[in-house]
């Protein structure tokens, strides 16, 4: 059976008190911003149906929200809107997400344990846990945070701009998506640097 606390408790072990799991959602897409997630679990928090955000209907995630928020020690929410995506590219704009998720945490984590095999300019030490949504519990927590809270500006958006579909494809480069940027044109939370080449699509 997978430990789901062992990175947790390693990085207790060298002398990190409050550690937290960081992941973001949104890298994909061609429209919205990127979002990320931090948060910090007590040691062992048996969190049922937990597991890495991609592999949960969105109704389960939705479930595991508020359930996670109440267990966390802590949590903070991050964002990138899309002009720095633009700006600085999207894997710039992910780590600008995963910092400012850290600092959003009221009570401050001394060590991260990040999702992938990249270790973002954070304000405390961490290192990276590939494929971690899957292996950590704080991260696993954290992919869900991420994934939520950014589906649910999604569907704020689509609420603005019914006729994009955004409630549905959550910013993703579908088929219906590119036929309404096509007959609709571009929006202020298009990414325009991923979409540089749509005379070709």
């Amino acid at each position: 059976m997978m430990d789901w606390f062992f990175h947790q408790r390693e990085a207790r072990a060298r002398g990190y008190l409050r550690v937290c799991g960081i992941d973001e959602a949104g890298r994909g897409p061609l429209a919205g911003p990127v979002c990320a997630a931090a948060v910090i679990l007590p040691d062992g928090v048996k969190i049922d149906g937990l597991n890495d955000s991609k592999k949960l209907t969105e109704k389960k995630r939705e479930a595991l929200f508020p359930v996670i928020t109440a267990q966390a020690e802590a949590y903070g929410i991050g964002w990138a809107s899309e002009r720095e995506i633009d700006q600085i590219n999207i894997l710039q704009a992910a780590f600008l997400a995963m910092a400012r998720a850290v600092e959003a945490l009221p009570i401050p984590a001394d060590f991260a344990l990040v999702d992938g095999n990249r270790m973002p300019p954070l304000p405390i030490p961490g290192e990276t846990v590939v494929k971690g949504d899957g292996k950590a519990a704080c991260i696993a927590a954290a992919s869900v945070l991420a994934k939520v809270s950014r589906d649910r500006a999604l569907r704020e958006l689509d609420q603005k701009h019914p006729e994009y579909g955004f409630a549905q494809h959550k910013g993703y480069g579908t088929r219906a998506h590119y036929a309404a940027i096509k007959q609709y044109g571009l929006l202020p939370e298009h990414r325009r640097s991923f979409l540089k080449n749509l005379d070709q699509k």
